[in-house]
């Protein structure tokens, strides 16, 4: 038999925080609304549901939702839990043999403790989840006052948290209350009040059932046997008016012949549990009471769908804030960020107003309903006393004729009420395909506008017809009118898409445009780039010719000093010193003045290439010049000394002795200018590798940013986001402008 069962267990957790469900098992999913079946059990709807097959699973799935509560510190405990956790263990057995089902629910339920402010100090934000925690537990202890006081109404809808025990309170459950009590005398008033809420509750009762689906085999064995009783009810009725004319014929019916005590009993008591529901003994027939529950099921049903509506816009919100969270964060400094966040702080306004009109509309709505339920009650009180009147007098006045009166007039009630419900549901069916074809009308419009799926829409609706069709004839209307609702609401959420899609195309449209834009300053870019990189070689190259010229200029160096000290052996020679020393000292004075223009010239260099280049050409200029003078003084001596004459030589030896000052001059000044070159040489080698490195970087950043903001682009096409993400290319630029600008300092 065991092996026949099968185990289907699936459990959620979610928590009742400032008045509003929240899944502990997908944080997103805030406030949640609570809907109520066909047999009226309330349920969370939207709540995350995971199927489990092991304790570890379950337990992970506790820890899970417990890292997601609102906990905060107070001056009683370090850990006070802030909301009132539901835990929901659902499990289905289903017999595979038979096909018999049932269902069982454990709700595990974690009470937040009543809160006095004078001991907690709370303050701001942990004050108001405490007057949450206090109405909601005032809430609850007022269902379980009038529970256990035996009040017709229970007020089940004050509270999210009562809504939801509402089964484990007077409803089909076994309820099992545990009290956390503290010992110290500090806690007394909390430990009191505590114990008497559970003492109040331990006095309510509840009515147990078993969940069970019946198959359609068992729903045709409860027939028969129904069907079974109405037969040998009929053949007493039948018995009993055979007598009943027997006795007015003025004929004796012996005692073996009167029907037994049993009968009577069994027969009274059948009338009497009949009798209530006859529609003429109550002052309010069953159309009025049809009527008023048709108006409380409709206005649950808006309650519903405002809860739902405001559970979509603080979704929505969480969203939105999320969102600009986000835009914070990512949006650089340059991009007009104030603009984007200004815009979705008025969005949010817009919203919250929004929110807060849907709010005051549900307050209003549920004050309608309460009234309406207040005004059900008193009806429901009255038709109580009537029954219990009408009840008492027919026990009183009841006799066997009067009975079998009764049931004769109940059999032809019965058949005058079976013809007029045959004439209203061939009515309603005409009226019903007369509804059905306006909305499939209607349904064919919508597919239209949308595309292939008004075929589905309308095969929906005519599955919704039809079973409204095979249950309760007095529905129909309702769920006609229903159905009107939702092919009404159909039409303006597709319109509302039409709309939206165009919007989209139009934001497709500028951003490919934008894309476009920066497609084009990245070919400017990477044409600058390209262009930079001719530049540097061509300073390369420059720098190439300079240090080939450096060369030369040394080895003309190293020809002069050559000479030079051949003249220095010929100065030797000479006697006038006096001469050659004033003669020397303007040639310092001189070398001063040709050095500080050396410097001046030096700094030039230093700063521009090309200026130093000028510089080295002069000088090779001069250089030569002084070498075709010193060639052409070196022949006139030699002429001179072979003529003999001493006035010309004494004369000549003193213009040898300025000339090979002024060369030595130069050749200090060219030597200054030769280490100056070979430090700017160096001082360039040492840059080339850094500039190297810096352009490969550059480069790399350059290739990096090209393609994140390519991606970029892509993914937001894609997602049709706002382009608050895509000014990538501008602080590309930027960057490689800096690059650019300090290649050119360097």
């Amino acid at each position: 038999m065991e092996e026949a069962l099968e185990f289907h267990i699936k459990v959620s957790y979610f928590e009742i925080y400032m008045d509003k469900i929240r899944d502990l098992l997908d944080v997103s999913k805030v406030n949640l609304s609570v809907h109520e079946d066909k047999n009226r059990v309330p349920s969370v709807k939207g709540a995350t549901e995971r199927f489990v097959s092991s304790p570890e699973e379950v337990f992970e799935t506790i820890e899970m939702g417990k890292s997601n509560r609102h906990v905060a510190v107070t001056n009683m405990n370090e850990h006070s839990s802030r909301s009132h956790s539901v835990f929901l263990i659902q499990v289905k057995q289903e017999n595979i043999e038979n096909q018999k089902k049932l269902l069982g629910k454990l709700y595990l339920v974690d009470l937040a403790g009543s809160e006095k402010v004078s001991k907690t100090g709370a303050e701001g934000a942990v004050l108001d989840e405490a007057k949450n925690i206090n109405k909601s537990l005032s809430a609850l202890g007022n269902v379980i006052a009038a529970l256990a006081d035996g009040k017709t109404h229970v007020p089940y809808r004050d509270s999210k948290l009562t809504r939801i025990l509402q089964e484990s309170l007077g409803g089909n459950a076994r309820t099992t209350i545990v009290i956390c009590a503290s010992p110290a005398s500090f806690n007394e008033a909390e430990t009191r009040s505590t114990l008497d809420f559970g003492k109040r509750a331990k006095t309510i009762k509840n009515c147990v059932t078993v969940n069970e689906e019946l198959t359609a085999e068992e729903w045709k064995r409860r027939y028969n046997k129904e069907k079974e009783k109405n037969v040998k009810m009929k053949a007493q009725v039948e018995c009993m008016e055979a007598e009943l004319a027997r006795w007015r014929s003025g004929e004796k019916v012996s005692s073996e012949e009167q029907i037994t005590v049993d009968m009577e009993k069994s027969m009274v008591s059948s009338v009497v549990e009949e009798a209530p529901k006859k529609p003429a003994a109550p002052p309010m027939s069953n159309e009025v009471r049809d009527a008023w529950e048709k108006e409380r099921e409709q206005l649950y049903q808006s309650l519903d769908e405002k809860d739902e509506e405001i559970n979509q816009h603080s979704q929505l919100a969480e969203k939105l804030k999320e969102q600009m969270l986000e835009q914070e964060e990512s949006t650089d400094s340059s991009v007009p960020a104030p603009q984007l966040i200004a815009a979705t702080r008025r969005d949010y306004e817009v919203l919250q107003t929004e929110m807060a009109r849907i709010q005051a509309e549900n307050d209003s709505a549920k004050d309608e309903v309460k009234e309406v339920l207040q005004a059900l009650e008193e009806l429901a009180l009255n038709y109580d006393q009537k029954s219990q009147e009408v009840e008492s007098k027919c026990k009183e006045n009841e006799t066997l004729t009067e009975e079998l009166t009764d049931k004769q007039t109940a059999l032809t009630s019965m058949q005058g009420e079976l013809q007029q419900i045959r004439d209203s549901s061939v009515h309603q069916k005409r009226r019903m395909n007369e509804m059905l074809c306006s909305l499939l009308n209607d349904l064919g419009e919508v597919g239209h506008v949308v595309g292939g799926t008004a075929g589905d829409l309308s095969l929906k609706v005519v599955d919704a017809l039809l079973c409204a069709n095979s249950g309760d004839p007095n529905k129909l209307e309702e769920e006609f009118t229903m159905a009107r609702l939702y092919v009404s609401k159909m039409k303006s959420e597709v319109r509302n898409l039409v709309q939206r899609c165009s919007t989209l195309e139009n934001f497709q449209g500028d951003c490919n445009k934008k894309i476009d834009e920066y497609e084009k300053e990245l070919s400017d870019c990477r044409l600058l780039i390209s262009q930079h990189e001719a530049r540097m070689k061509t300073l390369q190259t420059s720098m190439q010719e300079a240090e080939t010229r450096k060369r030369q200029l040394e080895e003309q160096v190293d020809s002069l000093s050559e000479e030079v000290a051949k003249l220095k052996a010929a100065e030797s020679l000479n006697d006038s010193e006096g001469l050659s020393k004033e003669a020397l000292e303007k040639q310092m004075e001189t070398h001063s003045e040709l050095h500080q223009k050396q410097n001046e010239r030096r700094e030039q260099a230093h700063h521009d290439l090309k200026g130093l280049e000028d510089t080295v050409a002069k000088e090779l200029q001069t250089l030569h010049n002084l070498r075709k003078m010193f060639v052409q003084d070196l022949q006139a001596r030699v002429r001179k000394s072979a003529a003999g004459e001493d006035e010309d030589i004494l004369g000549g030896s003193v213009a040898q002795k300025q000339k090979i000052s002024f060369l030595e001059n130069n050749l200090d000044q060219l030597t200054k200018v030769h280490k100056q070159l070979v430090r700017d040489n160096a001082d360039l080698r040492c840059e080339l590798p850094k500039l190297e490195k810096r352009l490969r970087a550059t480069m790399e950043r350059v290739k990096i940013n090209d393609e994140g903001a390519l991606l970029s682009s892509s993914l937001r096409l894609e997602e049709h986001r706002p382009p608050h993400n895509l000014p990538a290319v501008p602080s590309l630029e930027q960057r490689l402008v800096a690059t650019m600008a300090r290649v050119k300092v360097s």
